[in-house]
């Protein structure tokens, strides 16, 4: 399996991973979306548009924009407002998380429920740290939390006995990609990564994903992972593992890179308790 832990997989193994997940398409919405935010001038009544004719999609947009992390003065009602105070960017993110949110909507409920509200309180600590550090931003730092588990359900609906490897996991706290790839001989990094190039993701956000359980990552060149690419993995590392304490389970994905984290951040004991209750204090309020 050494292969698989280089940046770029062989064609033969790229062909492997891919005849053996159904790997959910990219809704032509999304690619609307998409196109238009990409234009130098985005028409906002057309995303508006294209956003509130799935009801998903405009709920999610406007329960985002009214969070604690975007509030602004009061809270909103309508697709429009929320566009005009979340910016283009996060409404990219917005629309992907709730279309990959209805592509796997054949999972149990509960099941989905938990992943998704786990992966949420992930993004708002990634956004929050990020708001306190120079140099990364806030909104890509959400976009990349909130994405880069997102294989695990994809990996849920593969394999039928990974829901109960997963539990064994969180109980025995054993690392989870390494679980994964005594399992299943693949991880939801390397699914992940395919996942986001395959919905239009950033190249950047697709690396960070590919690299984000990566022992070696810290120690990496530039040429392999982007020090961006760094930045956000640890980013999320730090709000990972306060989610894991605020949440009451078992840090199983971090691990022995948390230290390193805090350190590629410079982030000290005092930072990451003012941290801890800040994020405690955001969740409260709602997300």
């Amino acid at each position: 399996m050494d292969a698989l832990q280089e940046d770029c997989l062989t064609p033969e193994e790229l062909e492997r991973v891919l005849g053996s997940f159904d790997i959910p398409a990219c809704p032509t919405q999304v690619i609307q979306v998409m196109t238009e935010a990409q234009r130098d001038e985005p028409d906002m009544r057309k995303l508006a548009s294209i956003i509130s004719s799935d009801v998903g999609m405009a709920a999610m947009t406007i329960k985002l924009a009214n969070s604690a992390l975007f509030r602004g003065n009061g809270s909103i009602g309508t697709v429009p407002q929320a566009i005009n105070r979340l910016g283009v960017r996060n409404i990219v993110c917005v629309v992907v998380a709730a279309a990959l949110k209805s592509s796997l909507s054949d999972l149990p409920a509960a099941q989905l429920e938990r992943f998704w509200n786990r992966a949420s309180t992930i993004a708002v600590g990634a956004g929050l740290i990020a708001g306190h550090l120079y140099g990364i931003s806030r909104d890509t730092a959400y976009t990349f939390a909130l994405f880069h588990d997102a294989a695990i359900p994809v990996m849920m609906r593969r394999f039928k006995s990974y829901q109960a490897m997963l539990e064994d996991v969180l109980a025995q706290g054993w690392p989870l990609a390494q679980m994964e790839m005594q399992r299943f001989q693949c991880d939801h990094a390397i699914v992940g990564s395919l996942l986001a190039r395959n919905w239009g993701l950033s190249e950047l956000i697709a690396k960070a994903i590919r690299h984000h359980h990566d022992y070696q990552l810290y120690n990496l060149p530039e040429d392999i992972v982007p020090h961006e690419a760094v930045s956000l993995i640890a980013v999320t590392q730090v709000a990972e593992h306060l989610a894991a304490e605020i949440l009451g389970e078992r840090d199983v994905e971090v691990g022995p890179l948390f230290s390193k984290a805090l350190r590629h951040l410079g982030i000290s004991e005092q930072d990451l308790q003012e941290i801890h209750e800040e994020l405690v204090e955001v969740l409260q309020t709602g997300e």
